[in-house]
C-alpha cells in the first residue's frame, strides 16, 4: 500500500491529470509508470476497433454503402494502397458519411502497425511508436469522421451514428496509446466507450459494438491493484475480463462488420495475457486462411505454433509472411526484420 503522505500527493496529481495535460511532476517514478500503463491499456482496449468485415447471411443494423465489403477485402488482404484509394472514392461519393474516412484511417492503421511492430516475448506486436508528422493525416481522418457522426446525431440520434462516433474516438485512442500519449489515449478511449454504450442502448442487437466494449472490459481487468486505484481516481470505468471475452465471442458469432477483427484481438489477448495458445490458434486460424496474403496474420499464427512447440508449422508461417508481396517498401522491410527475429527465436529454443 502507498504511505498516507504519498497517497495524498497521488490523489492531488490525479485531479490534475483530468484537467492539466502537463505531466504530474511530484509523482514518483513508480506511480508515473502506473498511470502510463493504465492509460495505455485504455487506449489498447480500442486498438483496431475500426477494422470492419462484412459477413454474408446476417441482418445488418448498419446502412452500409454497397462497396464496403470490397474495400475491406483490400485492407485485410494487405492491399493497403488499393484500400486507401477505394476509401477516398467513397469519401468523394458520400462526403457527409463517416464510413469512408474511417475506412481510410483503417488502411493507414495497418501500415502504422506494420512499421511499428517488434518481436519480443515470442510474438510480433506493435508496442511503441515515436511521434511523427506523418500521423497528422490519420488523426484528421478520425476527427472528420467524429465530426460527421456527431453532426448527424444532433439532427436525429441513431445507433449507427453513435457506433461510428465510438469508432472515431477509438481510432484516435489506439494511435495515442501507441505513441505513449497516455492521457489523450485514456480520454478518447473513455469517450469511445460512452458512444458504444449509447449505441447498444439504442439498438441492443448491434453486436458489432461488442468488439470495442469487449476489448475495453478485457484490458481494464488486466490492471494491477495499484493501477485500479489510479483508474478509479482518474474516472476511468472498470471492466471484467470474463465479460470482455463473452462480448468478443459474441462479436465473432453475431457481428456483421467486426467478426474477423474480433477473432484477431481475442486470439492476440489469449496469447499475450492468458497463455491459452491452442485456443488462440483455433480462433485465429479462419482469419489467416481467409486472408493468406496478410503477412501480419501469418506472423501471428506462426508465433502461436512456436509457443505450442510446433516448429515446422511455425517456420512455414514465417516463410509465408516473408514471401508475400508487400507494396509499401518500409512495411516490406520491417516484415523481413520481424521474420528474421521470429526464425532466430525458433532456432534458439
Amino acid at each position: 500500500m502507498l504511505p498516507q503522505k504519498s497517497f495524498r500527493t497521488l490523489l492531488e496529481q490525479l485531479k490534475l491529470v483530468r484537467r492539466n495535460p502537463e505531466p504530474a511532476k511530484s509523482l514518483s517514478r513508480t506511480e508515473t509508470m502506473n498511470i502510463s500503463r493504465l492509460a495505455r491499456r485504455v487506449g489498447l482496449a480500442f486498438v483496431l476497433l475500426l477494422a470492419l468485415l462484412s459477413v454474408p447471411g446476417r441482418a445488418s443494423h448498419l446502412n452500409l454503402p454497397p462497396e464496403t465489403p470490397a474495400i475491406l477485402d483490400k485492407i485485410y488482404s494487405f492491399d493497403l494502397p488499393g484500400g486507401i484509394e477505394a476509401a477516398k472514392r467513397l469519401e468523394q461519393e458520400r462526403p457527409n458519411h463517416p464510413l469512408g474516412y474511417l475506412l481510410e484511417a483503417e488502411a493507414w492503421w495497418w501500415r502504422i502497425w506494420c512499421t511499428s511492430a517488434d518481436f519480443k516475448y515470442g510474438m510480433s506486436d506493435a508496442r511503441r511508436r515515436p511521434k511523427v508528422e506523418a500521423d497528422r493525416h490519420y488523426f484528421e481522418l478520425a476527427a472528420r469522421a467524429l465530426s460527421l457522426a456527431e453532426a448527424q446525431t444532433k439532427q436525429g440520434e441513431s445507433a449507427e451514428m453513435q457506433f461510428y462516433a465510438g469508432m472515431a474516438e477509438a481510432s484516435s485512442a489506439r494511435l495515442y496509446a501507441l505513441r505513449a500519449e497516455n492521457r489523450n489515449a485514456a480520454r478518447s478511449g473513455v469517450r469511445g466507450r460512452e458512444h458504444l454504450l449509447r449505441a447498444k442502448a439504442l439498438d441492443a442487437d448491434l453486436a458489432d459494438a461488442n468488439l470495442g466494449l469487449g476489448l475495453y472490459n478485457y484490458y481494464v481487468d488486466t490492471l494491477s491493484s495499484i493501477a485500479r486505484i489510479l483508474r478509479f481516481f482518474m474516472g476511468i470505468p472498470g471492466g471484467s475480463k470474463q465479460e470482455g471475452v463473452r462480448l468478443l465471442e459474441q462479436a465473432i458469432t453475431q457481428g456483421i462488420l467486426t467478426t474477423n477483427i474480433a477473432r484477431f484481438y481475442l486470439a492476440l489477448n489469449l496469447h499475450r495475457y492468458d497463455q491459452q495458445y491452442e485456443k488462440a490458434l483455433q480462433i485465429l486460424g479462419p482469419l489467416a486462411e481467409r486472408y493468406p496474403g496478410n503477412p501480419l496474420f501469418q506472423l501471428a499464427r506462426g508465433d502461436l505454433y512456436a509457443k505450442l512447440g510446433r516448429k515446422q508449422q511455425a517456420s512455414a508461417c514465417y516463410r509465408a509472411a516473408s514471401a508475400l508481396p508487400v507494396q509499401d517498401g518500409e512495411c516490406r522491410s520491417h516484415i523481413q526484420e520481424l521474420v528474421r527475429a521470429s526464425v532466430a527465436a525458433l532456432g534458439a529454443e
